[in-house]
């Protein structure tokens, strides 16, 4: 297949360059965070739910920065957990437990996109996918407090407290010497990995297995004919394309509020894992080493899916 240079330019390098970029923020700002020992502050505004579920600081000050950014967030465990700070189990569940500000890091733009398509419909939808973020976070709660052993009494962020700030200068010069020594790695992984995934893309890998699910939607007879369609564009196309189906359907009164949310749904857990897997690899295994990054990204598809079927057979049954 023949690429001319505006497409390698704007589907492979412009993408690949901003999202090194935004890697390479992210990980000078979790360096310097804890460099300053700045963790302790943002790691108590989390200390209720970290006590909970028996994890450490830095899983507080990674869950509270996940809210501003993802990358960010993802960084400060991948150094702890290359530290010996926190152990696979703990990096596992603490991963998991960012899946609520991560979702809320992108909740606006999901709301006011959903808004124009679909109207009040979209404040059901909206709320049951949000619903479903706060049942893994509760799952997540309960698997910690199961799981891990009891934290040092009466302290979670107290391995911070015990540590002195540096001044600026000390935290610059630790900051640039860890960020040369994490940058090297993420190059060396993420762009070959983005690379592999953006020909495979565009040979028709990902369109392929798509289609295969979409021309197998049959199954799910419970949805009304019509809303089928919802469902084969959101999984074949983009979730906008489900969007402006489902817009379509609900005002010439084909379908009702009801229907557009399950097609909704059900778009969105069958179309979700690919796609994450899609945009999400190529900088997780940046981040963290490439087997691990897998895991990493199968658990938490595997938790929402799970906690969006369940809100959505809920829905289905008490909305009758």
């Amino acid at each position: 297949m023949d690429f001319d240079l505006q497409t390698l330019w704007n589907g492979l390098g412009w993408p690949l360059l901003r999202l090194m970029f935004f890697i390479s923020v992210g990980l000078m700002v979790g360096n310097l965070i804890e460099a300053l020992n700045w963790t302790r502050v943002v790691a108590k505004l989390a200390q209720p739910l970290t006590r909970v579920a028996r994890l450490k600081d830095i899983t507080g000050a990674s869950f509270s920065m996940a809210f501003f950014s993802g990358i960010t967030a993802n960084t400060m465990l991948a150094e702890a957990h290359e530290q010996g700070k926190l152990s696979d189990r703990e990096l596992m569940l603490s991963n998991l437990f960012n899946s609520l500000p991560t979702y809320f890091l992108h909740l606006p733009t999901m709301f006011f996109i959903t808004v124009p398509f679909i109207g009040d419909a979209a404040v059901t939808y909206v709320g049951l996918t949000l619903f479903a973020a706060f049942l893994r976070t509760a799952f997540i709660l309960v698997m910690g407090r199961l799981l891990l052993p009891p934290l040092p009494e009466g302290c979670v962020v107290c391995r911070l407290d015990e540590q002195q700030s540096r001044n600026w200068r000390d935290a610059l010069v630790q900051t640039w010497a860890r960020f040369k020594k994490r940058i090297h790695k993420i190059l060396r992984i993420t762009v070959p990995i983005y690379i592999l995934i953006f020909f495979v893309n565009k040979l028709g890998g990902f369109t392929f297995m798509e289609q295969f699910m979409s021309d197998h939607v049959g199954v799910f007879s419970w949805l009304p004919p019509k809303a089928m369609g919802i469902v084969v564009f959101h999984v074949a196309a983009e979730f906008t394309a489900g969007l402006a189906t489902a817009g379509a359907l609900l005002a010439d009164g084909s379908l009702g509020t009801r229907e557009i949310v399950l097609a909704l749904l059900l778009g969105n857990v069958l179309s979700s894992p690919m796609r994450a897997f899609r945009h999400q690899f190529p900088f997780y295994a940046g981040i963290f080493k490439p087997r691990l990054a897998l895991k990493l990204i199968a658990a938490n598809q595997a938790l929402r899916v799970a906690a969006v079927t369940l809100v959505g057979v809920g829905y289905y049954y008490l909305s009758r």
